[in-house]
């Protein structure tokens, strides 16, 4: 039995692309991304989930959001550059099956504020030689939940916010992201049986 995945997305959408692609070559094995909810109708993620023939639908109340996931039967949800942060009361009653990729290392860069361009503005302006991804279960505090898995990405000289956020993609989230996602699928399928 395959989990059923949601993902919640704002924007381009490549964190998504990634787990179609980890879907569509095996290493997202345990789980099916059957939903793209995303919190703006102009997202380009919502091209790319139609492209993979992926139900799509455009809502920001939460209530209208609990609906169509409980309507869906939906077992894990996936942020994957979601803009809009969750209350207490709808992470409480996923425990454990809701994740979050965040781009950076956590504990650092981190919590209420810290999202895009701000992470990496944050990390070069505080010097660091070392940063990366972090995904982890989401819970009431905003990037508070345990760690599932943390990829580390080197800060090169003359970095700017953007070509970092590049780079963290390409060598950090893209590689964590599914990898995750198919570990908590899996542990979610075998509860199931």
């Amino acid at each position: 039995m395959l989990t059923r995945i949601a993902v919640f997305v704002s924007g381009g959408g490549t964190n998504l692309q990634a787990l179609i692609d980890a879907e569509n070559s095996g290493a997202l094995r345990s789980g099916k991304i059957v939903l793209v909810v995303s919190s703006r109708p102009d997202a380009y993620a919502l091209e790319r989930a139609k492209n993979a023939g992926i139900e799509t639908a455009v809502c920001r109340d939460e209530e209208d959001i609990l609906r169509l996931v409980t309507d869906r039967g939906i077992d894990l949800i996936i942020l994957a550059g979601y803009m809009s942060i969750l209350s207490s009361g709808f992470t409480a009653r996923f425990p454990e099956r809701i994740i979050n990729v965040h781009p950076a290392l956590i504990p650092s860069f981190c919590g209420k504020g810290y999202y895009g361009l701000r992470v990496h503005q944050a990390a070069l302006e505080y010097g660091v030689k070392v940063t990366g991804a972090t995904v982890h279960y989401v819970n009431e505090v905003p990037d508070g939940g345990r760690i599932i898995l943390q990829k580390a990405v080197d800060v090169m000289d003359g970095d700017t916010p953007e070509i970092l956020q590049k780079r963290v993609m390409r060598q950090a989230e893209w590689v964590i992201l599914p990898r995750a996602a198919e570990m908590v699928s899996k542990k979610l399928a075998e509860e199931k049986k």
